[in-house]
């Protein structure tokens, strides 16, 4: 039976709030170390246009994304995150603060997991694990579209708009790179999740395409996981940030 640790401080917090707090920590000092010198992620902290993109995926691609895995699950037939008070795009109910924190100095942070419970789905429990797990990752994704649709209308704009407003709109404006930054970090939280390492989603899905018979690997995953996925981020970060510059060429020119 679970209980609640007493006390204060580092002694109060629960196994996984310490993990948590110690992925933090890593993270942040590797964003510091990064973005010395101005380059970076943390060197942006700076960018006005880059504050304001972060804003803008905590209190609206967040809780998109929360709120497709929530709506995923209802329209399978599990009540569950309508109950919890997920099925909404109210941001209060989905911000996770380590991750807003984080999302602010290295590109990418996450949200309060939306709980679900596949043993209410109406279809087929592979699938819809699937389905669900692949609906937030999704999100993120049309969001990067719809904004790349968006961004060859901005000039046109600035050239109605007459005076110093009218630069805001052009390429090195301020509107401008907010929604190239907002592009950018979305692809990002796209490929980043699609990750098969738990407890990311792409690890739901993967869970749900194997065969029974990789049980052991699954549960050797899902308790390692963690410490595999930050050994990813410091040895293969180049290489997730390749991945997302390809997805990102690929909605430009399919889009533009």
């Amino acid at each position: 039976m679970y209980r609640r640790p007493t006390g204060y401080g580092w002694g109060a917090l629960t196994p996984n709030q310490k993990i948590g707090v110690v992925v933090v920590g890593i993270l942040v000092l590797y964003a510091f170390f990064s973005g010395a010198g101005g380059s970076g992620f943390l060197g942006r902290l700076g960018d006005p246009s880059w504050i304001l993109a972060a804003a803008a995926i905590v209190l609206v691609a967040f809780p998109v994304h929360e709120m497709a895995h929530a709506a995923a699950a209802v329209a399978l037939g599990d009540p569950t995150p309508r109950w919890q008070g997920r099925f909404t795009l109210n941001p209060m109910a989905h911000i996770d603060p380590m991750g807003a924190v984080l999302l602010f100095l290295t590109g990418f942070g996450w949200a309060r997991p939306v709980e679900w419970n596949p043993r209410n789905l109406e279809v087929d429990r592979r699938l819809g694990m699937a389905l669900v797990a692949l609906a937030g990752p999704a999100s993120n994704l049309v969001l990067a579209g719809i904004t790349v649709f968006l961004l060859p209308f901005l000039p046109e704009i600035g050239r109605v708009v007459s005076g110093p407003l009218g630069l805001l709109f052009f390429p090195g404006g301020f509107l401008f790179d907010f929604l190239q930054f907002f592009v950018f970090i979305n692809t990002l939280l796209f490929v980043f999740n699609l990750l098969p390492i738990p407890p990311l989603d792409g690890s739901h899905i993967l869970f749900a395409l194997l065969p029974a018979s990789t049980r052991e690997l699954q549960a050797f995953l899902a308790q390692y996981g963690l410490f595999l996925l930050i050994l990813f981020i410091f040895l293969g970060g180049s290489v997730l940030v390749g991945i997302t510059s390809w997805v990102m060429r690929g909605l430009y020119g399919l889009l533009l």
